[in-house]
């Protein structure tokens, strides 16, 4: 075929695509006329984790082109955000202020259809979503390189939310400007301080001489050279790709973080359970009585039934002095078979055992 045959091909190719996706559209608002139908007096639950992530993997898995499967998944998780919007509009609350890496992975688990609500710190997000604000809430829980989010944990405590999903999401640190610079001439670098920790290779081999200065966040950084610089300074920001959109920043350096596989996990928190997905995790709390052996117990039924345990970590407990809590997640569905005798296990040995929620594992 010649160039213009080629280009009226992909015209038509065009042409379906498009109403295909306002077939998909049509389906989905009649999903949510039957949901609102059949829902008697009960809330009506529009977004179904389980079930979006079964649709991507399925997506990736039939992927056949020269396209990235991931990247496929992608373009659909963008139509199914556009659709459920239309049945409602889901808000999603998440720590602010816009711009930061936790509204980038609530855009990036949510798609672009759903309305943000910043807010100022984890436990206003545990406050929205439980108050109904919010639908959903978006939280960091651990950094590969920086450890565990404890306020996260320590908000799950004393809250009736559940964990609905999962996001991981690679970091990438840049350092940003509101123009032209000479890297020479700059004097204070603001970031939060474990951006700070995690670029301090680099800030000491490139710009020594700039005074570096933790702020709240990422984004408020970018705020700050954007609106709040002062004459006679050269004051630069280090944060990722949204920050630099929403404040229109130029990049003076890209990734510039220490490690470069770098990532932080994010959890999904609402009132609803998912079902399984055959790829689940499993999150608990427990207590022990302080006594010899203890752990030991508690990690036993792990090894006896196979089941993997992916994550430990331990907090003051507020019962006690030097009494502590752990926090597991493990493979699996408190709905699987094994899953349910495992806790059961844990049961009989743990003092009080607060399962968190069983939810599919990160698709994207």
């Amino acid at each position: 075929m010649n160039l213009d045959q080629l280009r009226q091909g992909i015209d038509d190719v065009d042409l379906q695509i498009q109403r295909l996706i306002e077939r998909r559209a049509e389906l989905a608002q009649q999903v949510g006329r039957v949901k609102k139908a059949d829902s008697s007096d009960q809330p009506v639950v529009f977004y179904r984790p389980d079930r979006e992530a079964l649709v991507l993997r399925e997506v990736i898995d039939r992927a056949q082109g020269d396209l990235p499967p991931k990247r496929i998944a992608r373009i659909f998780r963008e139509i199914m955000s556009a659709c459920l919007a239309l049945e409602e509009p889901t808000r999603i609350a998440f720590l602010g202020p816009e711009g930061t890496f936790t509204e980038a992975a609530a855009q990036k688990h949510f798609g672009s259809a759903g309305r943000p609500a910043p807010q100022t710190t984890i436990r206003d997000v545990f406050r929205e979503v439980e108050a109904g604000s919010a639908h959903y809430g978006v939280v960091p829980v651990e950094n590969s390189t920086e450890g565990v989010v404890s306020h996260t944990l320590d908000c799950f405590i004393n809250s009736p939310l559940k964990i609905c999903g999962e996001v991981e999401m690679p970091i990438h640190h840049n350092l940003m400007a509101a123009g032209a610079i000479d890297v020479r001439a700059i004097t204070q670098v603001f970031s939060h301080q474990q951006s700070l920790a995690q670029c301090r290779q680099w800030l000491d081999a490139n710009i020594p001489q700039a005074t570096r200065t933790a702020v709240t966040s990422n984004a408020e950084a970018a705020r700050m050279i954007a609106e709040d610089m002062p004459a006679g300074e050269v004051w630069v920001a280090i944060g990722g790709d949204m920050a630099a959109a929403r404040y229109d920043l130029e990049f003076v350096a890209r990734r510039i973080e220490d490690e470069p596989d770098n990532s932080t996990r994010f959890l999904v928190i609402g009132s609803i359970e998912p079902g399984p997905t055959g790829d689940d995790k499993t999150s608990i709390i427990v207590s022990l009585e302080n006594q010899p052996g203890a752990l030991y117990g508690l990690l036993e039924p792990f090894k006896d039934r196979n089941i993997d345990m992916t994550r430990l970590e331990s907090r003051p407990a507020r019962m006690a002095t030097w009494a502590y809590v752990f926090y597991l997640d493990f493979n699996g569905h408190q709905q699987d078979p094994e899953v349910a005798a495992l806790l059961d296990d844990l049961r009989e040995q743990c003092l009080e055992l607060q399962i968190l929620g069983s939810y599919p594992r990160a698709v994207l």
